[in-house]
């Protein structure tokens, strides 16, 4: 089997989508199967408007005609709706082959943060984008009914997973912070709703890992919380390890990749009731998930690390890849009927 993923999202960027396709990409060829990622790499990029850090190719069709000509896939994965995504999508209707997509980041929301855009323009362009899939990846069973009740189709839930050789009980960074420290890993960047923690009054300290367009602002804005910039690998562990409590304070996230990574390491969750946390946290005595945030950071500092630890070993990146074989194994049928000739553009 030979698979194409086609994503606007890859190394050198550190994100949810990054981590989710370079796990699923490392379990598909321990599996022996043969993967080409079609990537910005080789590519020419501009920078992402308000994500400078953020390279978005300019991907020509016949560039994509190309990878589809020497790789000759049998399953085409467009993981993001981004101009390579857009590209590999012409390229493999205007061919008549099947494909997937997945659904990693709520565009509207992000989008409704810089400028007034309404949330259902931008849901309904995203809509016709998935609408020709054969199976529209989505990462909980949250988001699957939020996008169905949207209108979209064809949606699977897709799990995550993590690399449990590297989230674990591991010696805690030394910061000597005052206990307890609530911890924050994230993108500093306005879709992601860290005021929401920053303000909240709690005991002992906060700390903060990432970096992102807003870290300056909120460094002068906080004085009194740790930034920790980014952090990666076993730093990223020790990080983890440092906290007494993982505070998600996202309602744009589909996922959180980044809440199994703290759980991991024996870290108990406070989140928003969103999807994501519903799905990882919700019921599992992992964690304590309400609209009351304080409340739930609190009360979060009474779980034990066994717990979120057990509830971490649910994710797997061998899971990640079961979804994803099983989401794509009736792409080698011809799809061109099933296609709808006005999509095909």
């Amino acid at each position: 089997m030979r698979v194409l993923i086609a994503t606007d999202a890859w190394h050198p960027q550190i994100n949810g989508v990054v981590r989710t396709l370079a796990g699923l990409v490392a379990e598909l060829e321990r599996r022996g199967i043969a993967v080409h990622v079609l990537s910005p790499s080789g590519l020419r990029t501009l920078p992402c408007p308000t994500y400078p850090d953020i390279r978005l190719a300019l991907a020509p069709r016949r560039a994509v005609e190309t990878v589809f000509d020497t790789f000759r896939p049998d399953i085409v994965h467009i993981a993001t709706e981004g101009p390579i995504g857009f590209q590999a999508r012409r390229v493999a209707l205007g061919r008549g082959h099947p494909f997937t997509t997945s659904f990693h980041t709520r565009f509207p929301e992000y989008l409704r943060q810089r400028a007034p855009v309404p949330e259902r323009l931008t849901y309904a362009f995203l809509r016709r984008f998935h609408a020709p899939a054969q199976a529209c990846l989505v990462p909980s069973e949250g988001m699957r009914a939020d996008l169905a009740a949207r209108g979209f189709r064809n949606l699977a839930t897709w799990t995550r997973g993590i690399d449990p050789a590297l989230f674990r009980p591991v010696a805690p960074a030394p910061l000597n912070l005052p206990r307890p420290v609530f911890m924050t890993t994230s993108r500093i960047a306005p879709e992601k709703g860290l005021e929401a923690f920053l303000d909240l009054d709690l005991p002992g300290s906060k700390l903060v890992v990432g970096d992102g367009p807003l870290l300056p602002a909120l460094r002068r804005r906080y004085p009194n919380v740790h930034f920790a910039g980014l952090q990666t690998g076993d730093a990223l562990a020790a990080h983890y390890a440092a906290g007494d409590v993982f505070v998600f304070p996202s309602r744009t996230d589909t996922f959180g990749v980044v809440l199994i990574e703290a759980m991991a390491c024996g870290l108990p969750v406070a989140a928003f009731p969103e999807p994501g946390p519903l799905d990882v946290v919700a019921g599992s005595r992992a964690g304590i998930v309400s609209e009351d945030l304080r409340l739930a950071c609190l009360g979060a500092l009474a779980i034990g690390r066994e717990a979120p630890i057990a509830r971490s070993r649910d994710f797997t990146w061998s899971r990640c890849a079961d979804v994803f074989l099983q989401s794509v194994v009736r792409i080698g049928e011809p799809a061109r009927d099933r296609i709808p000739s006005a999509l095909a553009a």
